[in-house]
């Protein structure tokens, strides 16, 4: 089954002529047939477009012409990412036929590399919520326990590593959209500090929280994908001219001398007890191989779930603004325009896109600006300083991904609070616009607990470094959910 081969492991085998890229795509396409009908990972599903790519690929290494990592290996993308020719809903029902006709900058960067596409995964509508159970048109289930959420908003993108339905995936964090799908799934998942991958071409949620990342079956894959995509943009003007590092060569690097903080305010009351271990059971294998961990304080973490739900649903009332029925996307051409902008966006828009316009639209309302958005934007000031102070005294922070691992379909998404105090821990590293890694470092009752790396800005390469070398002495990342 070459579909349960890592990035590298695929690359090898293609250089080496063991296999060609037509072959591993077919697996890949089998995988999905097979259990999609129970994963719903994918939203749409490429499979003339990924065998002409692959067919293209094996054709170049067969001339011996030199070919990209990355050429002939399928990938899934995030149905947030505009794809030329290939439809991109945002698994909202108002962009439910929308068909770009460009391609987003990380999209494009790929084709580059000859990537094959083999389909657009799942989510949350807009990449709102916590457990792809938003999407406009079905939830993703968990390929560890079909009864579970796969975490959100980029559930289908991990599900899909997670079942071997693709060799990696892209995804798109704003509080945690990466992170918790990746410890939910058992996968490794990267959210990239602000600014350092292109977010132009992927519809915008909260334009100053946004990142775009890579899903891993390890994290050496994830230095390797990381180093195609980042980098500055013309057309994205958070995107600095920081130099790219080379990740694969960084991760070599062991980890003797570096210093790792524990934060006492991510371990909680109420936290699942196999997830405290988890964390404190990778703090002392750190210590093993020669890391130091010390103990820290992040004082105001808990004011970060707050100020991150009045943050991120204003900057959604302006952004889903341009959802109009007018331009683009489905409409309901019926009456005055006003009419047609109240009956395009009542039936094109679910519950929680909903509640976020409405959220935001009344945190930016006048006599309450001050009292909610510009508080929130204090709250994350200090939140950015707490990480600022104690980087000067560490290199890496390791924390919990989230309090418990994966929950039951339909547990929280009556209760919207509930759901938005799952992402406690991996909000306050968006406020900061720090990046982040979640790996897979335990079990809890046979489901997978992922732990998260916390690094500077821009300091990717240190977290990966990292976390590659936990790998190296952990098998965590190698176990599978049973679906066959």
């Amino acid at each position: 089954m070459l579909n349960k081969l890592t990035l590298l492991e695929s690359f090898e085998g293609l250089r080496e002529k063991k296999f060609s890229s037509e072959e591993l795509t077919k697996d890949c396409l089998k995988q999905i047939k097979k259990l999609d009908g129970k994963v719903k990972a994918f939203i749409t599903v490429d499979e003339k477009g990924a065998l002409a790519k692959a067919k293209e690929v094996d054709k170049k290494i067969k001339k011996g012409d030199s070919v990209s990592p990355l050429a002939g290996i399928p990938v899934a993308i995030k149905d947030l990412f505009c794809t030329a020719g290939l439809k991109s809903t945002a698994a909202s029902k108002i962009l439910a036929d929308y068909v770009p006709p460009y391609d987003a900058t990380a999209v494009k960067k790929l084709k580059e590399q000859d990537a094959v596409i083999v389909g657009k995964t799942n989510l949350d509508e807009f990449a709102m919520g916590g457990s792809t159970e938003n999407s406009g048109f079905f939830p993703t289930h968990n390929p560890w326990d079909l009864d579970r959420v796969p975490g959100g908003s980029s559930g289908g993108s991990a599900a899909a590593i997670s079942a071997d339905m693709c060799v990696y995936s892209l995804g798109t964090d704003t509080g945690g959209s990466i992170r918790e799908p990746a410890s939910f799934c058992g996968t490794s998942g990267l959210k990239v500090t602000y600014g350092r991958v292109s977010r132009y071409g992927v519809m915008a949620m909260t334009s100053s929280l946004d990142t775009i990342g890579p899903f891993g079956k390890t994290v050496e894959d994830i230095a390797l994908i990381l180093k195609y995509i980042a980098g500055r943009d013309e057309r994205d003007s958070t995107t600095p001219p920081e130099p790219v590092d080379d990740y694969s060569a960084e991760i070599i690097k062991d980890v003797k001398g570096l210093k790792i903080g524990l934060p006492k305010e991510y371990f909680i009351e109420g936290m699942d007890e196999e997830v405290r271990a988890a964390v404190l059971q990778a703090a002392k294998k750190f210590e093993e191989m020669g890391a130091e961990v010390v103990d820290i304080s992040l004082p105001h973490t808990e004011l970060g779930v707050a100020a991150y739900y009045i943050i991120c649903p204003s900057e959604v009332s302006s952004n889903l603004a341009r959802y109009d029925g007018i331009r683009y996307g489905s409409s309901k051409r019926d009456g005055d325009l006003l009419e047609i902008y109240l009956n395009s966006r009542a039936e094109g828009f679910g519950a929680e896109a909903k509640r976020r316009i409405m959220i935001g639209t009344y945190a930016l309302s006048a006599g309450y600006y001050d009292a909610y958005y510009k508080q929130a934007m204090k709250v994350r000031t200090l939140v950015r300083q707490d990480f600022d102070q104690v980087f000067e005294k560490v290199d890496i922070i390791l924390t919990p991904v989230a309090p418990t691992p994966a929950y039951k379909l339909g547990e929280k998404i009556s209760d919207p609070l509930k759901m938005y105090l799952a992402d406690i821990f991996t909000i306050p590293a968006s406020l900061a616009g720090i990046c982040g890694l979640s790996i897979p470092a335990g079990l809890s009752d046979g489901l997978p607990v992922g732990v998260q790396l916390l690094g500077k800005r821009f300091d990717e390469k240190t977290i990966l470094r990292a976390g590659h070398q936990y790998q190296k002495v952990t098998d965590w990342h190698l176990k599978k959910p049973k679906l066959d």
